[in-house]
């Protein structure tokens, strides 16, 4: 028996396929989609002009593939409540359906005040799973299993079309222009549900073969990871489509190298949500440290200047330079490029994590606020149990730009450097400086602090606050609400047994792998 009328409330979740909502949706009377854009979302501090233009692109392809079935998505501007207060006056909804969110604070508030006007206005709020997150978990023991049944579970799909709630006038979607955004400059990756899928099989059947040799460097990264991120953050992928479209091609490529690439590109999807998580259970975690042991650590030593300099590229640090340079024209870097920037920022700089945090959620067009606040205190060595991870600028530019190829391409002001030098420029002659038309402290800037003493004294303070009993005590409450745990996995024997019945289901039709597509 169909329901009263329904109101499908698009978020992060910008897509047709494996969508609960809008399968929900079909077994009501009518409804319509509604994605509001939210000027709390606008004007927070970690909101950039290149997130609203991808999420418009993602939008204008929505709206014509629902088009196709019947459905109206509406796009407005406005908070949240008063929004969905008149379309309840014109349109009278007894129902909105939507995916959890794990987001950044305002968001956080936001869903408080839409629940208590659904409570309000007699409205059923029904929330839907989309990632392994877990809404209030009591504890991480069995959480990896919970996951893993999530993961597994059969995709959301569409079957047949909607009956529209009314025709409904659908003004073009706003612009930056008209949204007061500035043009964000950058050259992003294609944005949109099509775009995504391409994106997911060229990884799976080619890209992915050098991915575990080639995540660590920036140059081969570019193209041997996923590019999923952007997507998985606006949701055109969903979580559970890529875990299973992977796990299908791992059990069906014939090359081994492919498979174990791709073995190690599935475990990442778990610290995904992993990290995604601890913001769930702790949402202060965008704010505060993990350990509050670490509270004034190093809040007044921040150094604008040191930071202006760290957000322009122009530290004195080629491979830090040309990182952050790279990043802030695409909106896109590697993850172990974004350690060392990180790194950087808190160990060399003794910056607080919140600035650097702020500016570079603006930067990621894969901002996702779990892993990203995260991943700020862990790599600033505030979670209490993270191993610290001091990175040198010089030996990654060694290591992992060894022909000065990134470092070349990013800090022109280098190009003619010879390749011994490029790593440490300031380490040049002052004839060498001449010939390679780079004069340190006018061209390129000297090194804003000393590599070496400035490790040494974080070294010191990090490891001295380590040792006192009162961040031991912490360390231990930290580990039992946030670390990680195997258990609730059934043994590796009998996941592997459950892949490859996952795999032969999949299979029964010929083109199985593209059903995971549509």
């Amino acid at each position: 028996m169909l329901q009263q009328r329904a109101l499908i409330w698009f978020k992060r979740d910008l897509r047709m396929h494996d969508h609960a909502p809008l399968v929900a949706a079909q077994a009501h009377v009518d409804a319509l989609a509604l994605f509001v854009i939210e000027p709390e979302w606008l004007q927070s501090p970690d909101c950039d002009a290149s997130h609203v233009d991808f999420a418009l692109g993602c939008l204008n392809e929505l709206r014509a593939a629902l088009a196709l079935r019947g459905m109206p998505l509406l796009v407005r501007v406005g908070s949240a409540v008063p929004v969905l207060a008149q379309l309840h006056a014109e349109f009278g909804f007894a129902h909105l359906l939507s995916h959890e969110e794990t987001g950044p604070g305002w968001s956080y508030k936001r869903d408080v005040q839409v629940g208590a006007w659904c409570t309000s206005h007699q409205v059923a709020w029904q929330e839907f799973t989309q990632t392994g997150v877990v809404r209030r978990l009591r504890s991480r023991s069995g959480w990896a299993g919970r996951w893993q049944a999530r993961m597994d579970a059969p995709l959301q799909l569409l079957d047949g079309g909607f009956n529209a709630a009314a025709p409904i006038d659908q003004p073009d979607l706003p612009t930056l222009a008209s949204l007061g955004l500035a043009s964000h400059g950058k050259i992003l990756q294609a944005s949109g549900e099509k775009a995504a899928r391409c994106t997911l099989q060229s990884f799976l059947q080619q890209r992915a073969y050098d991915y575990r040799k080639a995540l660590s460097s920036p140059l081969p990264a570019e193209e041997s990871c996923s590019r999923l991120s952007p997507h998985l953050a606006f949701g055109t992928l969903s979580m559970r489509t890529v875990h299973q479209a992977t796990e299908v091609a791992i059990a069906n490529t014939p090359d081994r190298a492919m498979a174990f690439a791709l073995r190690a590109f599935a475990g990442r999807l778990r610290w995904h949500c992993h990290f995604m998580q601890k913001l769930e259970d702790e949402p202060d975690i965008e704010f505060h440290n993990f350990a509050r042991v670490c509270d004034g650590l190093r809040e007044d030593d921040f150094n604008d200047a040191h930071f202006a300099a760290w957000c322009e590229g122009r530290t004195g640090y080629p491979m830090v330079d040309a990182c952050m340079r790279s990043l802030v024209a695409t909106g896109w870097l590697n993850f172990r490029m974004r350690a060392m920037l990180v790194s950087f920022a808190s160990y060399h700089l003794w910056l607080h994590w919140r600035q650097p945090g702020l500016f570079l959620a603006r930067q990621f067009l894969d901002f996702e606020p779990g892993i990203h606040w995260s991943q700020m205190q862990m790599q600033s060595g505030t979670t209490g149990i993270n191993t610290l991870r001091m990175y040198s600028p010089i030996k990654q530019a060694q290591d992992q730009d060894p022909e000065g190829l990134f470092i070349r391409r990013w800090v022109p002001e280098l190009a003619r450097v010879p390749l011994p030098y490029l790593a440490e420029p300031w380490k040049m002659d002052i004839s060498v400086q001449r010939m390679a038309a780079c004069l340190i402290g006018r061209d390129y800037p000297t090194p804003i602090v000393d590599d070496k003493v400035a490790i040494k004294v974080a070294k010191d303070r990090m490891y001295g606050l380590r040792q006192s009993q009162e961040a031991r005590e912490e360390a231990g409450a930290v580990q039992a609400r946030h670390g990680s745990r195997k258990s609730g996995l059934p043994s590796s024997g009998e996941r592997r047994k459950a892949s490859a019945k996952r795999a032969a289901k999949a299979l029964a039709p010929p083109t199985s792998q593209r059903d995971l597509f549509y």
